[in-house]
């Protein structure tokens, strides 16, 4: 199973080449994708995304958010901000989603390899 970031769905739905939109393609053909609740909320914020696309990345199976998650997060970004690195809400909660389930990020955002070196976050791009 992997997961990607916001601007790798980008990227991929853009038709942009790249190591990580290729993995995502292939994780896509193997159902081997599972998608952060806040990354669709941030793709499906785009009011220029064709419905299909919306309908298709709306079925697509979501990473479930487990007990504690909300406090984990907070406690990640604490982390994170405590090193004086930056940690945006939405990257703290797409990263502690992928903590949670043991699952690698596929990203083009270099932001979150601070969260790879605070907490272990597996980047399988970045």
């Amino acid at each position: 199973m992997i997961a990607a970031d916001t601007s790798t769905w980008i990227a991929f739905l853009e038709g942009d080449g790249g190591e990580d939109t290729e993995l995502l393609d292939r994780a896509l053909e193997d159902r081997q994708v599972l998608v952060a609740p806040v990354v669709l909320t941030e793709v499906l914020s785009d009011p220029t995304l064709p419905g299909e696309v919306a309908r298709t990345l709306s079925g697509l199976p979501l990473i479930e958010v487990r007990p504690g998650y909300w406090q984990r997060a907070g406690e990640l970004r604490a982390t994170v901000l405590a090193r004086r690195r930056k940690a945006r809400l939405g990257d703290a909660l797409i990263a502690q989603s992928c903590i949670d389930r043991g699952i690698p990020l596929l990203t083009r955002d270099r932001d979150f390899r601070a969260f790879a070196e605070a907490a272990g976050l597996d980047l399988a791009i970045g």
